[in-house]
């Protein structure tokens, strides 16, 4: 194997976190901001790529980054090694409530594609890249662009998702409509395409976007129940506007009680 074998428990139920026993020179890499603890002896270190291989020239090194600034996300990866004789453990956390999820990549020959914020860790040797769509509809419409993330190697990688988890089973032919934001992953046999909802009452009336996410199998599908955009967006709808006044969620008046109040800021 060419990715570290590491062995992991997963704690909690709602905002889970992932704890790694890592053998000597065994490592794990992880996104910044991810890391929530770790025993004495383990080492860390800053990589400038995508975190598959420590030593592989300053033009890879380059067109890795370059990789990860596609997908929004930072320059760096973070590395932790145990540099010790015994056993050590490094732990890291979920970004906001929901599922740890680890993904064997040799389960499913070798890839997996996920979101682009989905990523949470993975065993030193796993590489994570992109993986564009060929689609001008799915990049255009399908929520996460024209890029999504991919995971590739022979190794443990994890993954998070909001809220519920649900996993699916496509069988070939199987068709499977989703909400874009509400996919977390799918193995590389997938077949993925953006659907346009229709009709003109669900477009302007429906509330729940324009197009469908159409999964086709043969494949295994990973989908959550709160992504994080739909969570920030209720956030931002139920905080007070006009310096901290309040009329209550279920205010007949809603809006108009604004503009009646003298605060016309939508």
């Amino acid at each position: 194997m060419n990715a570290h074998e590491i062995d992991y428990i997963i704690y909690g139920e709602e905002m889970q976190y992932v704890e790694i026993e890592l053998d000597p020179q065994e490592g794990v890499v992880a996104e910044s901001g991810s890391f929530m603890m770790m025993d004495d002896g383990i080492k860390m270190e800053t990589i400038f790529g995508d975190g598959s291989t420590k030593n592989k020239g300053f033009l890879g090194s380059i067109l890795g980054a370059g990789k990860r600034i596609l997908t929004g996300e930072s320059l760096f990866m973070t590395a932790f090694y145990n540099d010790l004789s015994g056993k050590r453990k490094v732990s890291f956390a979920s970004p906001y409530p929901g599922k740890i999820v680890p993904i064997d990549l040799t389960a499913y020959r070798g890839k997996f594609i996920c979101q682009k914020d989905a990523f949470l860790c993975a065993a030193k040797g796993v590489s994570v890249g992109i993986e564009f769509s060929k689609r001008l509809g799915r990049g255009l419409f399908g929520g996460e662009g024209f890029i999504m993330q991919k995971l590739e190697g022979d190794g443990l990688t994890f993954v998070h998702a909001g809220g519920t988890l649900a996993r699916r089973e496509l069988q070939a032919g199987e068709t499977l409509r989703v909400d874009t934001g509400c996919i977390v992953g799918f193995t590389q046999d997938v077949d993925y395409d953006i659907e346009f909802v229709g009709g003109i009452k669900n477009t302007i009336f429906g509330g729940e976007g324009l197009f469908f996410a159409k999964l086709q199998g043969p494949g295994t599908v990973y989908i959550q129940s709160l992504p994080f955009s739909r969570l920030a967006g209720r956030v931002l709808a139920s905080a007070p506007r006009g310096g901290g006044k309040d009329k209550g969620e279920g205010s007949i008046l809603g809006g108009l009680g604004d503009l009646l109040d003298g605060d016309n800021r939508f």
